[in-house]
C-alpha cells in the first residue's frame, strides 16, 4: 500500500543479527590478533638484538690496566636479515667512547642495572631504531662499562605487516564462510515458519471456510505459541460463524409461519369487506407483533451467544436489576392479573459480578414467561438470597409447571413444553437464559416446587 512502511524480511533481519555479533567478534580478534603480533614480533627481535649484545659484552675484558675487546663478527651475522637492516653498535668507559657510533643515543649509566639488559626505542639518523644496551662493571676499573648494539626496524615492520594480511586474511574467510553457511542454514532453520504459511495458505482456495485447527506437523518450541494462538483464533470464528449461521436458519425457520399469515391475511384484507376486514387486520396485528416478539428474541439470543472475549465483569446489584425488570413488566403482569413480588433481606446488598444488560435479559425471559404461563389471580415470586458461598435469584410462578422428565430439554432452542392451546411463544426465552448465564459463570436450573415452576440462577461468591 502507498506510504506503507516495509518491515525487512525475517531471514534478512536473522542474517544481520547474526553477522553483526560475528563483525564485532572479528574485529575484536582483529585488534587482539594485532597487539599479539606487535609484541610477538618485539619479543623474538628482542631476543635476537639480546643474543648479539650479549656476545658483545663478554668479549669486553680488562688487561694491564686498561679496557679491551674483541667484536665477534657472528654477533652482526645474527641480526642479518632480508630488509637489510643497519646495526649500529657503541662501548664507551664512562664518557669516553671505546669503539663503535658516537653519536649513538646514550643511556645514564645510572639507570642501568649491572649485567641486566634493557631494550628502548629511539631515533637516529632519521631512522626508528631499536637499542639494546647493558652495563658491565669490570675489575679495577672504577668508571661503568656500557655496550649498545641497535638496529633499524625494517624487518620487524615487514614481518608484522605479513602476520597481520594473514590475520585479515584468515578473518575475510571466516566471515565469508559464514555468510555462505548462513543463508543455507537459516532456510533449513525457517523451514517450520514455511510450513506454517503452507498450511494457514491452503485454506485459501476452499469454496467454505475452513475453522479447524491447523495441520502443520511437529512445531518448534517458539512457535508453539503462535499455531496455539492462531488455532483458539479459528475456534472463535467458527464459533462466531456459527452463531451467524444459526441465526439465519432460525430467522428463515420462524418467520416462514407469521410471514405466511401475514400474507394470506394482507390477501383477505384486500378482498374482503367491513366486518372481514376488521378481522384480516387484527390477524395481522397479531402476526406482526408475533414476528415482533420472535425478531426481538433471536437479537437478544445471539448477542447471549456472541463469540469472542467478554468484556470484564463488573459489579451488579441483582436488586436494582430485578426491580427495573418488574417495573418493565408491570402492564403486562396487570392486563394478565398476575402479582409481581420482590423479595430478599433489605439489608443485604446482593451484588454479583456480571453485566447488568444480560442480567436484565436474563430476568426479563423468566418474568416474562411466568406471567405468560401464569393463571389469572396467580403470583411470580421474584426472590433474592445470599450466603457465604454463593448469591441467587429465584423467579417462580403458580403456572402448570414443567415435568421433572422435560426440563433436561426445557432449555433447548425452539423447545416449547405444554399444551398446544397454551400461549403463543417462539421456544426462545429459556435458551437466552442459558446463553446468557453461561457467559456470566453463572449456573441456572430448576427446583422442586409444590406448583408451577421455579427457576434458580445462582452465582458463586467471589472472594476479596
Amino acid at each position: 500500500m502507498p506510504g506503507e512502511t516495509r518491515a525487512p524480511a525475517l531471514r534478512t533481519r536473522l542474517l544481520v543479527a547474526m553477522l553483526g555479533p560475528l563483525l564485532v567478534a572479528a574485529i575484536l580478534i582483529g585488534v587482539v590478533g594485532a597487539t599479539l603480533i606487535a609484541d610477538v614480533v618485539r619479543r623474538t627481535n628482542d631476543r635476537v638484538l639480546g643474543g648479539a649484545l650479549g656476545a658483545i659484552a663478554e668479549t669486553v675484558e680488562v688487561e694491564r690496566g686498561e679496557v679491551t675487546l674483541d667484536l665477534p663478527p657472528a654477533a652482526f651475522g645474527m641480526l642479518e636479515n632480508g630488509e637489510r637492516d643497519n646495526v649500529y653498535y657503541r662501548i664507551a668507559v664512562g664518557g669516553a667512547l671505546l669503539t663503535g657510533y658516537a653519536d649513538l643515543p646514550a643511556p645514564d649509566p645510572a639507570m642501568l642495572e649491572i649485567d641486566v639488559p634493557r631494550y628502548r626505542f629511539a631515533r637516529y639518523r632519521d631512522q626508528e631504531i631499536r637499542i639494546a644496551e647493558v652495563r658491565r662493571a669490570l675489575p679495577r676499573i672504577a668508571e661503568p662499562v656500557v655496550v649498545q648494539i641497535a638496529e633499524t626496524l625494517d624487518n620487524r615492520g615487514a614481518l608484522t605487516q605479513r602476520l597481520m594480511i594473514a590475520l585479515l586474511i584468515g578473518e575475510c574467510v571466516l566471515v565469508g564462510g559464514a555468510v555462505l553457511l548462513l543463508r543455507p542454514a537459516l532456510g533449513w532453520s525457517l523451514l517450520p515458519l514455511v510450513r506454517l504459511r503452507e498450511a494457514v495458505e491452503a485454506r485459501d482456495g476452499r469454496a467454505r471456510p475452513d475453522f479447524s485447527p491447523l495441520e502443520t506437523g511437529p512445531l518448534p518450541r517458539e512457535l508453539q505459541p503462535l499455531a496455539q494462538a492462531f488455532d483458539r483464533l479459528l475456534a472463535q470464528l467458527d464459533s462466531a460463524t456459527g452463531g451467524v449461521r444459526r441465526f439465519t436458519a432460525d430467522a428463515s425457520h420462524q418467520m416462514r409461519t407469521p410471514l405466511s399469515v401475514l400474507k394470506v391475511q394482507v390477501a383477505l384484507a384486500r378482498r374482503g369487506s367491513g366486518a372481514e376486514r376488521g378481522e384480516a387486520l387484527d390477524e395481522i396485528a397479531d402476526a406482526v407483533a408475533r414476528l415482533e416478539r420472535l425478531v426481538t428474541q433471536l437479537l437478544a439470543l445471539a448477542r447471549a451467544e456472541e463469540a469472542g472475549v467478554s468484556a470484564p465483569l463488573e459489579a451488579v446489584d441483582l436488586r436494582e436489576v430485578a426491580a427495573a425488570v418488574i417495573t418493565r413488566r408491570i402492564n403486562q403482569a396487570i392486563e394478565a392479573g398476575v402479582d409481581l413480588t420482590l423479595e430478599g433481606d433489605p439489608d443485604r446488598p446482593f451484588v454479583v459480578p456480571g453485566h447488568r444488560t444480560l442480567l436484565f435479559e436474563i430476568l426479563s425471559n423468566l418474568i416474562d414467561n411466568g406471567i405468560r404461563y401464569n393463571q389469572r389471580g396467580g403470583t411470580v415470586m421474584v426472590g433474592l438470597r445470599a450466603t457465604d458461598d454463593a448469591t441467587t435469584i429465584l423467579i417462580a410462578d403458580d403456572g402448570p409447571g414443567i415435568p421433572p422428565g422435560q426440563r433436561a430439554v426445557a432449555f433447548e432452542r425452539f423447545v416449547r413444553l405444554g399444551p398446544a392451546t397454551g400461549p403463543e411463544g417462539s421456544g426462545l426465552g429459556l435458551a437466552i437464559v442459558r446463553s446468557a448465564a453461561a457467559r456470566l459463570n453463572a449456573t441456572i436450573g430448576f427446583e422442586d416446587v409444590e406448583r408451577g415452576t421455579a427457576i434458580l440462577l445462582t452465582f458463586p461468591r467471589v472472594a476479596d
